[in-house]
């Protein structure tokens, strides 16, 4: 890529990300966000459509850093112990974005996204566990719950957070392996 695109490109962004820390998605306008990066409207649609564009994109790429930060997404059933542990890794690591673009109303966005693909990524794997509701449940919990839980608590000790999530975690596994004896 072009040195004077990326660097049109990373003055958007970062003009955006400064405005939406701000304020509604919503209530940014290209106009507004083009004096922020010093670019003019015309320069910021040839890299994209609209703002709303601009944020799907940010989104995109923020959901790919999470998701591909869980190493293994199998072990969400095996050993939630270390789904946990890489799914927080993966929140923490890019936080301060996460709070930035997933503000407000479009808050629940990015765990439902994660939720949606990692139940598609197991039951490609695992097509037995699609109706297993027991499975469902941790999918979920492990996933909304951890990732809520962690956010609303991240004044705590992290490595604490992550051992207590994981606990529970395990615990419901403990539950689904009993109910199948």
């Amino acid at each position: 890529m072009d040195l004077r695109v990326k660097k049109t490109r990373t003055s958007i962004i970062n003009a955006f990300l400064t405005l939406r820390s701000k304020k509604p998605l919503e209530r940014i306008t290209v106009k507004e966000l083009s004096n922020a990066a010093q670019i003019n409207k015309a320069t910021f649609y040839l890299h994209y459509k609209d703002i709303y564009d601009l944020s799907e994109n940010l989104e995109n790429e923020l959901f790919e850093n999470v998701f591909n930060s869980i190493e293994h997404p199998d072990a969400v059933v095996s050993n939630p112990r270390i789904f946990v542990k890489e799914l927080i890794e993966g929140f923490s690591a890019n936080q301060t974005l996460i709070d930035i673009i997933f503000s407000n109303e479009r808050r629940s966005i990015l765990v439902d996204r994660i939720e949606k693909e990692l139940k598609k990524f197991l039951f490609e794997k695992h097509p037995e566990y699609k109706n297993v509701a027991e499975i469902n449940v941790l999918l979920t919990y492990s996933i909304k719950g951890g990732y809520y839980a962690f956010a609303e608590n991240r004044e705590c000790d992290a490595d604490i957070l992550v051992s207590v999530i994981s606990d529970t975690a395990e615990y419901i596994t403990k539950l689904i392996e009993k109910s199948d004896t």
